[in-house]
C-alpha cells in the first residue's frame, strides 16, 4: 500500500527534468556567475583593510541593517564577512522565488490544465507527482548550494575558506528547499496555481519583514522568520551550522504536512474552498477590464497591503537613521556630499527605487495575466464574443499602470506615515511623494516591454522579468559593485532624476516616457497581427 503511493516516482522525477532542460540550466548559470562575479568584484574594490572598515560602518545604519539583515564581524570586516553580510539574504531570497515557481508548475499549474489527471490514469501513486516534484526542486536547491559554494572557494580568496563556503552554499539551498515544503502546502490549500503562488510569495514577504523589524530592534523576532535563521549562520565569521540543521528540520516536518494533506486530497480541489460566484455576473464583470481586474482582485490587495507594509518597515527606521549619523563622525564625512539636504533625504531616492522596482512586479504580473490567459486557451473564448484584441490588450494596459501607480503611491504612504512619527524633523508627504513618483515613468518603461514582448515576441515574455532583476542589480549593488555607467543607463530607473536632492529632468522623463508609448504602440499593433495561440 506505502509503495503504491508513491509508484513511478523516479520516472516522474525524469519527466519534471526532462521538461525543464533548459529553465533548470539558466536558474543554475545565472545564480552561479551572479555569485562569482560579485565576489570577484568585492575583492578588487576593496582590497585594503581601510576601505573594508569604512564600509563596515556604512553596513551599521538601521536603514542597512533592516535591508540587508544585522552586521557580524566588524571588528575585522573580511570580504568573507562584508561579502556574506551584502549578498546572502537577496541571494537566499531568489532560491525562494525559483523553489515556489518551479514547485506549482509541476503541481498545481499541471493539475489545472489536466496533465496530472493524465498521468494519474497510468500506473503511478497517488505523491508520486508531488514527491517527484519536491524531490526534483531540492535536488536543484542541493546541486546549486554546492556549485556555489565550491565555487567561492575555488576563488582563492583568503577570508572565504571551504568551510564558509560550503556553509554559504548550504544557507542559499536550505532557503530553497524550506521554500519548495512551504509551497508544497500552498498548493494543497489553494484551488488554482494563482492562489498557490500568491500565498508563497507572501510568506516570503512576510518573512522578510520579520526579519527587518526583529533586525533593528530587539533581534528576538528575527528567530520567527526563516530567512533570519539563515542569517544567523554568520558565514565566514562564525560559520554557525545548526540554523541550517533547524531549517532543515522544519522542511522534513512541512514536507511530512504536505503530502499528507495531498494524500486526502480531491484532484482539482484545495482545502481552502473559493466562495461560490454570483448567478448572474454585474456589468463591470462583463467587460475585459472586469473580467481581469476581478481574476486578480485578490492578489492586487494583498500585494498593496504588502507594499504598504514594506513602506512602514523602512520608514520606521528613519528616525534612528538620522541619529545614528549624527553619532557617526566617519559615515557623516562619506554621505555629506550633497549640501543643504539632511542624510536622510539623501537616501529617499535609494529606498524609493527599491520600493518602485518590488512595485514594478506586481504591474508586470498584471500584464502578463494575458499570456497567460492565452496559453490556457482560454483567451480565444473571449475573442470569439463582442470583444476585439484593442479592448483585450487595452483593459491588460490600463489595470497593469492602475496597479504600478497604486503599488508606489502605498509604498510612499507606509514609508511617510512611518517616518513621520519617528523623525524628529520632520520630513513633508510633499518631499516624499516626489521622492517616489518621479520612478513611475520607469515602470511604464517596464510594463511597455511586456506589452511589446506579448504582442511581438510572445514566447518570449520571460524577458521582461531578467529585464527587472538587471535593473535591481545595476541600480541597487551599481554603486557597490562599480559597475561602469553604460550599464546602469540601460535600465530606466537609473535615468530618474535623484530627487529630493537633484533637481527634476523634464526631458529625461520626456524620453523615458516616449521610449514606453513606442514600445506599447508597437505590442498593441504585434497583438492585434498575430496568430492567438488555440
Amino acid at each position: 500500500m506505502f509503495r503504491q503511493l508513491f509508484m513511478n516516482t523516479g520516472a516522474l522525477s525524469c519527466l519534471i527534468v526532462r521538461r525543464d532542460r533548459i529553465r533548470i540550466p539558466l536558474w543554475l548559470l545565472s545564480l552561479t556567475a551572479i555569485t562569482i562575479l560579485v565576489a570577484q568584484t568585492f575583492t578588487e574594490m576593496y582590497s585594503t583593510a581601510e576601505e573594508r572598515q569604512a564600509m563596515a560602518e556604512t553596513m551599521l545604519n538601521p536603514a542597512m541593517t533592516a535591508m540587508v539583515g544585522p552586521a557580524y564581524g566588524i571588528d575585522n570586516y573580511t570580504i568573507g564577512a562584508m561579502f556574506a553580510h551584502e549578498m546572502l539574504l537577496f541571494t537566499a531570497i531568489t532560491f525562494g522565488l525559483m523553489s515556489i515557481l518551479l514547485v506549482v508548475r509541476h503541481t498545481r499549474a499541471d493539475e489545472e490544465d489536466g496533465r496530472i489527471e493524465m498521468i494519474r490514469s497510468l500506473p503511478t501513486g497517488r505523491l508520486s507527482t508531488l514527491t517527484a516534484t519536491i524531490t526534483v526542486v531540492s535536488g536543484v536547491n542541493i546541486l546549486l548550494a554546492n556549485v556555489i559554494g565550491f565555487s567561492l572557494y575555488a576563488l582563492g580568496i583568503e577570508s572565504m575558506g571551504l568551510e564558509g563556503s560550503l556553509l554559504y552554499g548550504a544557507a542559499l539551498g536550505t532557503t530553497g528547499i524550506l521554500f519548495t515544503a512551504v509551497t508544497a502546502i500552498f498548493v494543497q490549500l489553494s484551488e488554482n496555481s494563482r492562489a498557490a503562488i500568491g500565498f508563497a510569495f507572501a510568506t516570503l514577504g512576510i518573512a522578510y519583514i520579520i526579519r527587518a523589524i526583529g533586525d533593528i530592534g530587539d533581534h528576538v523576532l528575527s528567530w520567527f522568520s526563516p530567512l533570519g535563521w539563515i542569517l544567523g549562520t554568520e558565514v565566514y565569521v562564525n560559520n554557525y551550522w545548526w540554523p541550517i540543521m533547524l531549517a532543515i528540520g522544519v522542511s522534513i516536518l512541512l514536507t511530512i504536512v504536505a503530502l499528507y494533506l495531498n494524500a486526502f486530497r480531491d484532484l482539482g480541489a484545495g482545502f481552502i474552498v473559493a466562495k461560490p460566484g454570483k448567478e448572474y455576473a454585474s456589468p463591470l464583470l462583463q467587460s475585459p477590464f472586469g473580467l481581469y481586474f476581478r481574476l486578480q482582485r485578490t492578489g492586487l490587495i494583498a500585494w498593496s497591503i504588502g507594499m504598504f507594509i514594506l513602506g512602514v518597515s523602512y520608514g520606521s527606521v528613519l528616525g534612528d537613521l538620522e541619529l545614528f549619523f549624527a553619532d557617526n563622525e566617519l559615515l557623516g564625512v562619506l554621505l555629506s556630499s550633497v549640501d543643504g539636504y539632511s542624510l536622510t533625504e539623501q537616501f529617499l531616492p535609494m529606498l524609493m527605487s527599491i520600493m518602485a522596482m518590488i512595485g514594478t512586479i506586481p504591474a508586470i504580473m498584471a500584464m502578463n495575466k494575458l499570456i497567460g490567459e492565452e496559453k490556457k486557451n482560454r483567451t480565444e473564448q473571449l475573442l470569439s464574443l463582442a470583444v476585439s484584441r484593442r479592448q483585450m490588450i487595452g483593459s491588460s494596459l490600463a489595470i497593469s499602470v492602475l496597479v504600478s501607480f497604486v503599488m508606489i503611491t502605498f509604498a510612499i504612504i507606509g514609508l511617510w506615515s512611518a517616518g513621520s512619527v519617528v523623525m524628529e524633523e520632520e520630513i513633508s508627504f510633499g518631499t516624499f511623494y516626489n521622492a517616489g513618483i518621479v520612478y513611475f515613468p520607469a515602470m511604464l518603461v517596464m510594463i511597455s516591454l511586456a506589452i511589446f514582448l506579448i504582442g511581438v515576441f510572445p514566447k518570449f515574455t520571460s524577458f521582461s522579468w531578467g529585464y527587472l532583476v538587471y535593473s535591481f542589480i545595476v541600480v541597487y549593488l551599481g554603486n557597490l559593485l562599480g559597475v561602469p555607467n553604460w550599464m546602469n543607463n540601460i535600465s530606466p530607473f537609473g535615468h530618474i532624476p535623484q530627487i529630493p536632492v537633484e533637481d527634476m529632468d523634464y526631458m529625461k522623463i520626456s524620453s523615458i516616457v516616449l521610449v514606453a508609448v513606442v514600445l506599447t504602440v508597437i505590442g498593441f499593433i504585434g497583438y492585434r497581427q498575430r496568430d492567438i495561440a488555440g
